[in-house]
């Protein structure tokens, strides 16, 4: 029997990435994005997909979205780290509020099983101890992280009260060739642009804040095995289990590219932690799920899309 999965936020740097891996495992998909969000370009030819335009926190088009659909992939975050505290209640409202309408209409339609994109990166705060495991206390210091968290939370809640079977992927730091420079998205695709036209990085601090980096490939299958996960657990990190500084991953870049990449250091911002490497043991026991694609393949698969 034929599935389809809902994907929210499939115009995305993740969400076509989701929707490749699932069409090529015989999902059908529903691609939904804001209006004006075009098919990404490795999806246009794709057989399966049906694309659907409309705005998240409509809930009539959230509605007919639904219908007929199997599981649901939650990709939608209207913010980013850097400037949720700017606006929290934006923030609040246009994701937190406005996943709870999702999570009531999937009652309604009696769609049980969601897998949601939350944060690894945010959700934990500064760590107590590396690598992060998943019951490890989370203080987030930004807006962005404790919306993601109390999205968990109401996960938790519904999967109680209304029989949802929710999985929450806390992912590290993603990075692949769809990866938008122009909404700041991550380190790796800002320096391989910057990088391949010559121009100086700019890095917030002293280079030492070190992240866990993760090719969007190994994202893409985290998913997959989470639509079919059948077992108890809910939340899981999806990460390399790699911590690599800002220094380093300069350094990796102009390996990979063999051209020197000039560094313009600036004050550190404070919503950066120093440090946040995820310990992914847990999605390797249970999801069967392990990244594939170490850096410096990565970076290369990542530098030959962007030349493209």
């Amino acid at each position: 029997m034929t599935r389809t999965c809902l994907v929210l936020g499939a115009g995305g740097f993740i969400g076509a990435s989701v929707t490749e891996r699932l069409l090529a495992e015989g999902w059908l998909v529903r691609g939904f994005d804001r209006p004006g969000v075009k098919v990404p370009r490795p999806l246009v030819q794709a057989t399966g997909l049906a694309w659907v335009a409309g705005d998240f926190q409509d809930g009539a088009a959230l509605g007919a979205a639904l219908e007929g659909v199997d599981a649901v992939v939650h990709l939608v975050s209207t913010t980013l780290p850097k400037n949720s505290n700017e606006a929290p209640i934006h923030d609040v409202e246009t994701n937190l509020v406005a996943t709870l309408r999702l999570l009531s209409l999937m009652v309604d339609k009696q769609v049980r099983r969601i897998v949601y994109a939350s944060s690894g990166g945010t959700v934990y705060g500064i760590p107590r101890s590396v690598p992060i495991r998943e019951d490890h206390p989370t203080q987030p210091e930004v807006s962005y992280g404790i919306t993601k968290l109390a999205i968990e939370k109401y996960l938790y809640l519904f999967g109680r009260l209304h029989g949802l079977r929710p999985v929450s992927l806390r992912i590290a730091n993603p990075y692949g060739g769809l990866q938008r420079i122009d909404t700041a998205q991550g380190a790796v695709a800002a320096f391989l642009h910057r990088a391949l036209r010559g121009e100086a990085v700019e890095i917030w601090g002293d280079g030492s804040v070190t992240r866990d980096y993760l090719h969007v490939n190994d994202v893409a299958t985290a998913f997959a095995c989470a639509l079919r996960y059948e077992g108890a657990h809910q939340v899981f990190n999806i990460g390399s289990g790699h911590g690599v500084s800002l220094n380093e991953l300069a350094a990796a870049i102009e390996a990979e590219t063999g051209r020197p990449l000039a560094r313009q250091y600036l004050p550190g911002r404070n919503f950066d932690v120093p440090v946040s490497v995820l310990d992914n043991s847990l999605a390797r026991a249970e999801l069967g799920w392990s990244p594939a694609i170490g850096l410096a393949e990565g970076l290369r698969m990542t530098a030959a899309a962007i030349a493209r």
